[in-house]
């Protein structure tokens, strides 16, 4: 790491530990030409994720927007704010695990899908009714007799 104040090219790390975010490293430096002390911030690097939408559009990772599906499904269901942060946590990690620079809205919308089916059937039949654009009632019909199947 090049020194700040002098742009010497040695440093060295004195002390090293979690950032206060818990998702970096702060260490702090010293510059073995001038002697003088600097922290840096060390974070992994993701690859941008890009979303490809049913019309073909595309545009990047948003996860608010999985939030934004989720709430709206649990609305007024008996899960707790922290249930629904995990199956979001679990939803992206599932996501991201599969390494891939583009990913289908589609396949997003399966793996939420799958995650709500665990987590609360009503709120995976909202989210389904939404996300497979239900046309009538036998279609919702059939829907809710898969899961009494089960």
């Amino acid at each position: 790491m090049k020194c700040p104040y002098c742009n010497h090219e040695d440093t060295r790390v004195i002390d090293s530990r979690p950032a206060e975010d818990g998702t970096s490293i702060r260490r702090r430096r010293s510059c073995d030409e001038c002697g003088k002390r600097f922290t840096t911030y060390e974070k992994v690097e993701t690859i941008p994720l890009i979303i490809i939408k049913k019309d073909n559009n595309r545009e990047q990772y948003n996860r608010s927007k999985i939030e934004a599906g989720v709430l709206r499904a649990c609305y007024k269901r008996p899960v707790s704010a922290e249930e629904i942060q995990r199956t979001i946590d679990a939803v992206e990690t599932e996501i991201f695990k599969r390494e891939e620079k583009e990913i289908s809205s589609n396949i997003i919308g399966e793996i939420v899908m799958e995650k709500l089916k665990d987590l609360d059937a009503v709120a995976y039949v909202r989210f389904a009714s939404v996300y497979r654009e239900f046309k009538d009632v036998n279609t919702f019909m059939a829907e809710l007799k898969k899961i009494l199947d089960k």
